[in-house]
Protein backbone atom coordinates (compact mmCIF):
# COMPACT_ATOMS: atom_id res chain seq x y z
CA UNK A 1 0.00 0.00 0.00
CA UNK A 2 1.39 3.33 -1.04
CA UNK A 3 0.57 6.22 1.23
CA UNK A 4 1.82 9.72 1.85
CA UNK A 5 0.09 11.67 4.61
CA UNK A 6 0.42 15.42 5.04
CA UNK A 7 -0.35 17.31 8.24
CA UNK A 8 0.33 20.63 9.92
CA UNK A 9 -1.79 22.94 7.83
CA UNK A 10 -3.94 25.65 9.37
CA UNK A 11 -4.86 29.30 9.38
CA UNK A 12 -2.35 32.02 10.20
CA UNK A 13 -2.00 35.72 9.75
CA UNK A 14 0.35 37.28 7.25
CA UNK A 15 3.93 37.09 8.54
CA UNK A 16 3.23 33.95 10.53
CA UNK A 17 4.78 30.50 10.30
CA UNK A 18 3.68 26.91 9.88
CA UNK A 19 5.49 23.61 9.64
CA UNK A 20 4.04 20.90 7.41
CA UNK A 21 4.87 17.22 7.74
CA UNK A 22 4.72 14.42 5.20
CA UNK A 23 4.61 10.97 6.77
CA UNK A 24 6.00 8.38 4.38
CA UNK A 25 6.42 5.63 6.97
CA UNK A 26 3.80 3.48 5.25
CA UNK A 27 5.20 4.15 1.80
CA UNK A 28 6.25 0.76 0.50
CA UNK A 29 7.87 1.89 -2.73
CA UNK A 30 11.28 3.57 -2.85
CA UNK A 31 11.12 7.31 -2.32
CA UNK A 32 14.43 8.90 -3.13
CA UNK A 33 13.12 12.11 -4.63
CA UNK A 34 10.40 13.93 -2.71
CA UNK A 35 8.73 17.27 -3.15
CA UNK A 36 6.13 19.71 -1.88
CA UNK A 37 3.57 21.26 -4.17
CA UNK A 38 0.60 23.56 -3.70
CA UNK A 39 -2.56 24.37 -5.55
CA UNK A 40 -4.79 27.35 -5.03
CA UNK A 41 -8.38 27.40 -6.37
CA UNK A 42 -8.43 28.07 -10.08
CA UNK A 43 -4.66 27.81 -10.43
CA UNK A 44 -2.25 25.16 -11.66
CA UNK A 45 -0.35 22.98 -9.23
CA UNK A 46 2.90 24.75 -8.34
CA UNK A 47 6.22 23.26 -7.25
CA UNK A 48 7.30 24.58 -3.85
CA UNK A 49 10.36 22.59 -2.78
CA UNK A 50 12.05 19.26 -3.35
CA UNK A 51 14.89 17.20 -1.99
CA UNK A 52 16.82 14.02 -2.52
CA UNK A 53 16.31 11.78 0.50
CA UNK A 54 19.50 11.40 2.50
CA UNK A 55 21.19 14.30 0.74
CA UNK A 56 21.44 18.02 1.60
CA UNK A 57 20.40 18.94 -1.94
CA UNK A 58 17.29 21.11 -2.02
CA UNK A 59 15.43 23.03 -4.69
CA UNK A 60 12.84 25.78 -4.25
CA UNK A 61 10.29 27.59 -6.30
CA UNK A 62 11.08 31.24 -6.90
CA UNK A 63 8.06 32.47 -4.95
CA UNK A 64 9.09 30.74 -1.72
CA UNK A 65 12.88 30.79 -1.84
CA UNK A 66 14.28 32.34 1.31
CA UNK A 67 11.04 31.85 3.24
CA UNK A 68 10.43 28.08 3.09
CA UNK A 69 12.78 25.28 4.11
CA UNK A 70 12.45 21.62 3.17
CA UNK A 71 13.99 19.02 5.45
CA UNK A 72 13.74 15.36 6.32
CA UNK A 73 14.07 13.01 9.26
CA UNK A 74 15.12 9.69 7.82
CA UNK A 75 14.71 7.95 11.18
CA UNK A 76 11.01 8.75 11.04
CA UNK A 77 10.69 8.58 7.25
CA UNK A 78 9.17 12.04 7.40
CA UNK A 79 9.65 15.14 5.29
CA UNK A 80 8.95 18.66 6.50
CA UNK A 81 8.26 22.08 5.06
CA UNK A 82 8.98 24.97 7.40
CA UNK A 83 7.16 28.04 6.14
CA UNK A 84 7.99 31.49 7.49
CA UNK A 85 6.91 35.03 6.64
CA UNK A 86 3.73 33.63 5.13
CA UNK A 87 1.76 35.79 2.72
CA UNK A 88 -1.88 35.64 1.61
CA UNK A 89 -0.71 34.39 -1.79
CA UNK A 90 0.69 31.28 -0.05
CA UNK A 91 -2.89 30.18 0.64
CA UNK A 92 -3.37 26.80 -1.03
CA UNK A 93 -3.74 23.07 -0.56
CA UNK A 94 -0.26 21.70 0.02
CA UNK A 95 0.75 18.22 -1.16
CA UNK A 96 3.79 16.02 -0.77
CA UNK A 97 4.70 13.72 -3.61
CA UNK A 98 7.29 11.23 -4.81
CA UNK A 99 9.44 12.17 -7.77
CA UNK A 100 10.37 9.67 -10.48
CA UNK A 101 13.94 10.87 -10.99
CA UNK A 102 16.60 13.35 -9.95
CA UNK A 103 15.34 15.60 -12.73
CA UNK A 104 12.00 15.73 -10.94
CA UNK A 105 13.39 17.52 -7.91
CA UNK A 106 15.37 19.93 -10.06
CA UNK A 107 12.42 20.79 -12.28
CA UNK A 108 9.69 20.86 -9.62
CA UNK A 109 7.36 19.70 -12.37
CA UNK A 110 4.28 17.92 -10.98
CA UNK A 111 4.17 15.72 -14.09
CA UNK A 112 7.38 14.11 -12.87
CA UNK A 113 5.84 12.94 -9.59
CA UNK A 114 3.81 9.77 -9.44
CA UNK A 115 2.47 9.34 -5.90
CA UNK A 116 0.65 12.07 -4.01
CA UNK A 117 -0.79 12.65 -0.59
CA UNK A 118 -4.28 14.04 0.00
CA UNK A 119 -3.06 17.49 0.90
CA UNK A 120 -3.25 19.84 3.88
CA UNK A 121 -4.83 23.28 3.70
CA UNK A 122 -2.84 26.42 4.47
CA UNK A 123 -4.76 29.69 4.75
CA UNK A 124 -2.98 33.01 5.29
CA UNK A 125 -5.04 36.07 6.11
CA UNK A 126 -3.91 39.66 5.66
Amino acid sequence: QVELVESGGGSVQSGGSLKLSCDASRFTASANWMGWFRQAPGKDREGVAATYVGSPSTFYGASVKGRFTISQDNTKNTMYLQMTNLKPEDTALYYCARGVSMAAIQALDPKMYDYWGQGTQVTVSS
